[in-house]
């Protein structure tokens, strides 16, 4: 519990940015205006808009708003701010059956650009999964990236999981084929896949996944699949051209969200989500192994809106 309390704190530390960056200027408006009507509810839209909320998500969140003002009879502006906070809530829950494969005998794909943090956030869902009393086996699967496999190496051995790897430039689909033989072998409950991220070269991108893929389907029909893109936040509307690229050639299943300390961009997790319907399922706000955790949409939107007295 202590770990969580910890996260949630730095989640808040992290997020002030983006507080700042959205939430003060929504404080204003509630304090501002003395009645809701069309001019309230636009200061609010441009605020959101420009938190990096997205367009679609902000229509989405002011719809729901007007539905709960209407419904309940709200007539004071700084009335709506709880209401305000739940519909961005309801935007963002990524529900029961998120985390299914860890239920279930499972192949994690991980794909992003280089810089994103990705081979990080490989190995700290490696030391998550273990921790959690899963047998994990890790694949090296980007072969491009001289450093790659190195870093993997040193994150499979401080979680204390098996990695498999090729040499250097060698085919990332007879990575995967060796490691899903070693999953097999070993009844590993997760073979997390550590893929090239490459998107300047969509076509070989496609080819390299669609060949990975066949793979899989050939040899480890049985295995839940998943595919997680790493995208960093602080990028922000860039964030979201990545994962709609990614979209376009892969199957994607749930983001990672990184870098999400010390940014104003924070917004963007809800605008991924609501624009592209795939949901951010784990964040990192930080280095260490504890600072990767589970998407909670209660705790992220309250990280974002509460002080800590509000709490």
């Amino acid at each position: 519990m202590e770990e969580k309390k910890g996260f949630f704190r730095r989640l808040a530390e992290g997020l002030s940015k983006t507080r700042d960056n959205i939430v003060s200027g929504i404080d204003s408006i509630f304090s501002g205006f003395s009645s809701i009507d069309e001019d309230f509810y636009e200061e609010i839209e441009e605020t959101l808009i420009m938190g990096d909320i997205g367009i679609n998500a902000t229509m989405s969140i002011i719809e729901e708003l007007k539905a709960k003002v209407k419904e309940n009879h709200i007539k004071e502006p700084a009335e709506c701010k709880r209401y305000l906070i739940q519909s961005i809530k309801e935007q963002m829950d990524v529900g029961e059956t998120a985390y299914e494969f860890e239920n279930r005998t499972s192949v994690v794909l991980v794909i992003g650009v280089n810089g994103v943090g990705k081979t990080t956030s490989v190995g700290k869902l490696a030391g998550k999964l273990k921790d959690s009393g899963k047998r994990v086996i890790l694949a090296a699967a980007d072969t491009y990236r001289a450093a790659a496999g190195e870093q993997l190496s040193e994150w499979a051995n401080r979680a204390g999981v098996e990695i498999i790897s090729g040499q250097e430039g060698s085919d990332p689909a007879a990575v995967v084929y060796d490691a899903v033989a070693a999953a097999k072998a070993r009844h590993a409950d997760v073979l997390l896949c550590d893929t090239a991220g490459r998107l300047h070269n969509k076509k070989n991108l496609m080819n390299e996944l669609g060949k990975i893929n066949r793979i899989l389907e050939k040899e480890y029909p049985e295995a839940y699949r998943e595919t997680l893109v790493v995208l960093d936040g602080t990028t922000g509307q860039n964030a979201l051209v990545q994962a709609r690229e990614f979209s376009e050639v892969a199957d994607i299943t749930g983001i990672i969200l990184t870098k999400l300390d010390g940014t104003a961009k924070g917004g963007i997790a809800v605008a991924i989500h609501a624009e592209l319907g795939i949901p951010v399922k784990y964040i990192g706000v930080g280095e260490s192994i504890d600072d990767l955790q589970k998407f909670n949409a209660e705790e992220f939107v309250n990280a974002l809106f509460l002080s800590n007295e509000e709490e």
